[in-house]
């Protein structure tokens, strides 16, 4: 996306301009890096149980579901897979290690205390069944915030000459927010995916939208990246 569009995106009618000011000097054109993997955060059952309706109506019985935000995001991220198996990228997911025995006590991927009303089922953080994993793509499992933390995912991208990321899932605050910084940090470009993220809350997902755009990732529309990943088919059959 060109540069005058940089602010064109989910938080235009919650930050002010004076922060906008203040974020000037990031302003930039935005764009899908070179040899892209698709990294798919938490798309588990547990986001979606309840149905699509205000997450603030589920906290008794389920606190961990992001409600009609994550039931508004099914198809786009539909469209994004789709994209992403036609283009022939890497395609990684990741959901919680909640294995008995496999972390200490009070080891989580935030400090959230847990409900004692919650209702838990088996197949909680079992891959929601829209993006069922197909044969060649990973899931990892992770025990912290970040797809990084502790996990083979790095040597995973090197073996495969990754050089950059298309991530969206949940929650934009949470473990997209620290999976991005972690791979801008291990010097990946990263493109985050505005219409197949959220989070439980539309001004927390905005306002975590706007500050990892501006420091540690290009926040993308959804149809800019499928024509990114179209184009790529194209030249693939344009060198054959």
């Amino acid at each position: 996306m060109n540069a005058d569009r940089f602010e064109d995106h989910a938080w235009a009618d919650v930050v002010p301009e004076d922060l906008l000011r203040i974020y000037a000097p990031y302003r930039r054109d935005t764009f899908v890096g070179p040899r892209p993997a698709l990294v798919l955060i938490d798309l588990y059952n547990v986001a979606y149980r309840g149905g699509p309706v205000q997450p603030e109506t589920l906290l008794g019985q389920y606190p961990s579901s992001c409600g009609i935000y994550a039931h508004n995001a099914i198809e786009p991220t539909k469209q994004l897979i789709a994209a992403s198996r036609a283009a022939g990228i890497p395609i990684f997911y990741c959901t919680s290690d909640n294995r008995p025995f496999a972390a200490p006590q009070g080891g989580g991927a935030t400090r959230r205390k847990k409900a004692s009303t919650a209702q838990r089922f088996a197949d909680d953080y079992e891959i929601w069944a829209d993006f069922a994993p197909q044969d060649g793509d990973v899931v990892i499992r992770k025990q912290r915030a970040s797809i990084f933390q502790g996990t083979p995912l790095t040597s995973h991208l090197n073996l495969l000459g990754v050089q950059s990321l298309i991530v969206c899932g949940e929650s934009t605050s949470g473990c997209v927010r620290a999976s991005c910084v972690d791979g801008y940090s291990s010097g990946l470009h990263v493109s985050l995916v505005e219409e197949c993220s959220f989070d439980r809350h539309e001004l927390v997902h905005k306002m975590n939208l706007f500050d990892l755009h501006h420091k540690y990732a290009d926040v993308m529309h959804v149809g800019e990246v499928i024509a990114h990943l179209d184009g790529m088919i194209e030249n693939r059959v344009a060198a054959e």
